[in-house]
């Protein structure tokens, strides 16, 4: 039986690795973005595996008609992973504008749970699962990152609770959690700063997205019995600080 997964966010990164890693395995894939051109490329290299679907996670008004115009091969939905997000610039927040905060907490927070809620009834149906891409940020504290990092939190916690609303339903819930994965996120954090996101990523070895995209094809691919309640991991060379103390003069 063909199974189906539901990707947001696939026009590059984790998501665009997750769709051809699924479409390699034989699922089919629904791949979510803002960008036409993007989904349109994707279409073309997958081919028959691969739906894409104009979506923007700020305008969670358009979900219910985006659901209901899928063609009827891919309405039964296996897995939804939520992986669209993105942060706002790395400002302290008493000198942060408030509309990238806005935007960051709409594409991280609401839109992902009305798109949760509006999908639970085929994943009800099929029994499937649900993998939600938090991040280390969630629990390790950072200047500058504070929105950010309690919309992650907010996905953390909004995982295991969900756990807690499905029990009995047979729908398996996961938070992955990623430290530093070299993909499009610091250009889209810095407004286009290429320099910027080669040097946070430069001699370090840095996760892929094609790393990601491996792990969670493993969560979904083990036995319907297990469930993954939160994975956290990291590369290598990066680990976390320190507390840091201010010290007054004299």
């Amino acid at each position: 039986m063909t199974k189906t997964i539901f990707i947001t966010g696939a026009t590059a990164g984790i998501g665009a690795a997750s769709a051809r890693k699924f479409a390699s395995e034989g699922w089919q894939v629904i791949g979510t973005g803002r960008r036409r051109d993007r989904l349109d490329a994707l279409a073309g290299e997958l081919g028959d595996f691969f739906h894409p679907l104009l979506l923007d996670m700020r305008a969670p008004g358009d979900f219910g008609s985006a659901l209901a115009a899928l063609p009827d091969r891919y309405r039964e939905i296996d897995l939804l992973l939520n992986n669209a997000g993105l942060a706002p610039p790395m400002s302290n927040l008493q000198d942060a504008d408030q509309d990238p905060l806005d935007v960051a907490i709409d594409t991280n927070v609401t839109g992902l749970v009305a798109l949760t809620r509006a999908l639970l009834p085929r994943l009800i149906e099929r029994k499937g699962s649900i993998i939600n891409l938090a991040s280390v940020a969630a629990t390790y504290p950072y200047r500058g990152g504070a929105v950010y990092a309690g919309t992650k939190a907010f996905v953390r916690q909004f995982s295991l609770g969900l756990r807690c609303d499905l029990q009995g339903t047979g729908v398996r819930v996961t938070s992955i959690e990623p430290g530093m994965v070299e993909t499009e996120f610091t250009l889209v954090r810095t407004g286009g700063d290429q320099a910027a996101s080669d040097a946070l990523y430069a001699n370090m070895d840095p996760m892929t997205a094609e790393d990601i995209a491996g792990t969670i094809w493993w969560v979904a691919s083990l036995p319907p019995h297990l469930n993954i309640n939160t994975l956290e991991l990291m590369p290598v060379n990066q680990s976390w600080g320190g507390f840091a103390v201010h010290r007054r003069e004299g």
